[in-house]
């Protein structure tokens, strides 16, 4: 059971011993972006005293952005297979999952969430969507997009623990113990986490909400800086009690950050 007192950090939050991690905020489909700052990681890591290496993905792979179906392939066949990598589920992916899992009354809220430009990035016309009903829409996806894909997004993980720090998409609820935390706050929690001041008993790292720069705090840090409307993708590295950000940037943003 984590502590749950008022913030009193008496020492530097530190990794797990003889490992580093990098940890990437929420992509939404931003292909090029993504690119680049696993270059940068690749980099820095190369820079570095050897160790463990682990690339931890925040969640929200997928949506908004234009490139959703590339995204989800260059992380499961190509950067896994050079990487350990952890993928956390994040809200986006949840709800994809499940509506084609047979909750078909989700398509809709997830095509209008960014979701087309998922489907779009794997050949589906938007044109061909606008008379179907729910049952339509799920077989028109479903021969879309993989089975390997469908089964590689079920299988991202609620969180993942590094040493002092705890990695997941959207937060927890403060005050409860963590083996009482729910998957539903894990992926959609926004207040009253975000302005919690208390201790969690470990940092967490998350993404979710966007924010402009780093959202740095004594008991959380943010790493969605809206990748797909900023062009601004963000990465945490974490090496014992050193931790660092990265950033790959594009001036070819569609909408400006709020």
């Amino acid at each position: 059971m984590f502590p749950f007192d008022l913030l009193k950090r008496s020492s530097s939050p530190s990794g797990s011993p003889g490992k580093r991690a990098y940890a990437i905020g929420d992509i939404h489909g931003c292909f090029d972006l993504l690119l680049d700052l696993v270059a940068q990681i690749e980099d820095d890591n190369a820079r570095r005293a050897p160790k463990e290496l682990a690339l931890v993905f925040l969640g929200d792979l997928i949506d908004r952005g234009p490139s959703s179906r590339s995204v989800v392939q260059f992380l499961r066949d190509e950067l896994s297979v050079r990487h350990t990598c952890h993928f956390i589920a994040g809200n986006h992916e949840e709800i994809l999952v499940r509506a084609l899992s047979g909750e078909t009354q989700l398509i809709r809220p997830w095509l209008q969430q960014g979701g087309l430009a998922c489907a779009e990035s794997y050949g589906v016309q938007s044109r061909e969507l606008r008379d179907l009903d729910e049952f339509e829409l799920r077989e028109v996806l479903l021969s879309a997009i993989p089975s390997d894909d469908i089964q590689f997004m079920s299988g991202f993980h609620d969180y993942v623990r590094f040493g002092d720090y705890l990695f997941v998409h959207a937060g927890i609820r403060p005050g409860i113990p963590f083996e009482h935390q729910t998957p539903q706050d894990m992926h959609w929690i926004r207040e009253p986490f975000l302005r919690s001041r208390i201790d969690h008993g470990l940092v967490v790292v998350h993404g979710h909400t966007i924010s402009r720069e780093v959202d740095t705090c004594a008991n959380r840090i943010g790493l969605d800086t809206g990748a797909y409307r900023s062009g601004v993708l963000s990465a945490l590295m974490i090496d014992g009690q050193t931790r660092h950000i990265l950033q790959t940037c594009s001036a070819d943003v569609s909408e400006p950050a709020v």
